[in-house]
């Protein structure tokens, strides 16, 4: 339970900001506001419900400067990669904005009996968002923009160590034209969720986090028939069957895994590597990775940014020596940068066998597991050996044997000749226990609207 929402500088561990939680009158009075807002919401026009979304990315790109710099504060992001959310939560509102109203269409239907149905996407009321640190404006916008077009209110609960981008992002929304209370920020406790989710006006939640918070949220909206999307970790396969240009696959292995300091649930984590090209790849992927250099993540020259926050740290590197203490070899790094902040070491570990915690749990920063593998038959079925199925890549100069391997991956998402990424046009999401729904996409703007049925004679 967090008594208070806090901005503590990742690169100096510098408490900035605080802000108190609501109190739980305060949460009482926004599912109020919230349901009553959703009363005038749900009857607007869907193409004026476009016009504060599109606003919105306006927005998003003038305010570029300050938006980024407040993920730069806030969770360490690197400036490129702060800009680079900014500039992809514009196209997501621009994306709902434009082409929301013709997901939402009515569909018609010709019954073998006769006459016509009609399936109309009705909003369902108002949702409550759990989203967590990592991309603090892309985790948000990934549920306001479709739901909002939709008809549906927001009541959005951030994590406690993002409050000022969580506050920054309540205002954008308020001054892009958004009716009072259709979008409504929360300094909400875990406790108070489960109220909120046990309120019979709030119609649905979405949680983007870890696998045991999805299972809180799951069973409270379990016992009151609240349907619910969760998108969890994921340990991302990384299969290289072969290549026509190894440097090219190394580049793309190591902005996977680096990407956003790691911290990513769609990185690729675990690198499956054919027998042919495995001495080749550990060995340029292990000098790609000491070209990191760790510094101030607002300075350009800074490649290797702090973790969110100094118990994100120490807990990888829990995970690192558990695997170093039973037998697996460090190519590079293992340890903490040797500077004041959350900063770890660029990490590349072999040898990692199922006894080991970085066999099966998601490592959440700059370290990745190198596995070799016979053929293909034996990295299909390392890839799927995981309680994960997020996303995953398989890389190949064959397209057909690339496409025959990424069918056969247990998992939501797989790029093939790319590292798993995020486009507004397509669904993200999970499977096993890396969640259940999507969002974005056409199938984002469905997963919280009811699909009524008009029959007609």
């Amino acid at each position: 339970m967090a008594s208070t929402f806090t901005t503590t500088g990742p690169a100096n561990g510098e408490m900035l900001k605080e802000f108190p939680a609501a109190a739980d009158h305060e949460i009482a009075d926004a599912i109020a506001a919230s349901h009553a807002a959703f009363q005038t919401w749900r009857t607007t026009p869907v193409e004026k419900r476009t016009e504060p979304i599109r606003r919105a990315a306006d927005l998003m790109e003038e305010r570029i400067d300050e938006l980024s710099r407040l993920l730069t504060l806030e969770m360490g992001k690197l400036t490129a990669e702060a800009r680079a959310e900014v500039e992809l939560c514009a196209k997501i509102l621009r994306y709902y904005a434009d082409e929301g109203p013709g997901h939402l269409a009515d569909e018609r239907r010709t019954p073998d009996s006769g006459g016509t149905g009609v399936v109309k996407k009705e909003p369902k009321g108002p949702l409550i968002g759990v989203m967590p640190w990592n991309f603090p404006y892309y985790q948000v916008v990934r549920l306001a923009a479709p739901n909002l077009i939709a008809g549906n209110t927001i009541l959005l609960k951030h994590a406690p160590n993002c409050p000022q981008s969580a506050v920054a992002f309540a205002a954008l929304m308020s001054d892009a034209g958004l009716p009072d209370d259709c979008y409504i920020n929360l300094f909400a406790d875990t406790d108070q969720i489960q109220t909120i989710i046990a309120d019979e006006r709030v119609a649905g939640a979405s949680l983007t986090g870890s696998e045991a918070a999805g299972s809180a949220v799951a069973a409270g909206a379990g016992e009151n028939l609240t349907k619910v999307i969760l998108e969890l970790g994921g340990s991302d396969p990384f299969i290289v069957l072969d290549s026509d240009d190894l440097d090219e696959t190394v580049s793309t292995a190591v902005a996977g895994r680096m990407a956003n300091a790691g911290q990513s649930c769609i990185a690729s984590k675990r690198l499956i590597v054919v027998e042919d090209h495995y001495e080749e790849f550990v060995e340029k992927f292990t000098t790609a990775m000491a070209g990191f250099t760790p510094g101030d993540p607002a300075d350009p020259d800074t490649t290797l940014a702090p973790l969110s926050s100094e118990q994100a740290a120490a807990d990888l590197m829990e995970q690192v020596h558990d695997a170093v203490e039973q037998g697996a070899t460090v190519q590079i790094g293992g340890g903490r940068v040797d500077r004041p902040g959350a900063y770890v070491q660029p990490t590349v570990l072999t040898g990692v066998i199922p006894s080991m915690r970085a066999y099966s749990e998601e490592l959440f920063g700059p370290v990745a597991v190198i596995y070799r593998v016979a053929d293909e038959e034996e990295a299909i079925h390392l890839a799927n050996d995981s309680s994960f199925g997020l996303g995953g890549s398989v890389m190949s100069a064959d397209p057909a044997r690339a496409r025959r391997v990424a069918d056969r991956i247990d998992s939501a998402m797989v790029w093939i000749n790319a590292a798993t990424w995020t486009e507004p046009d397509l669904p993200f999401g999970g499977t096993k226990r890396s969640g259940i729904g999507r969002e974005l996409g056409a199938e984002g703007i469905l997963e919280f609207v009811n699909k009524k049925l008009i029959r007609e004679p």
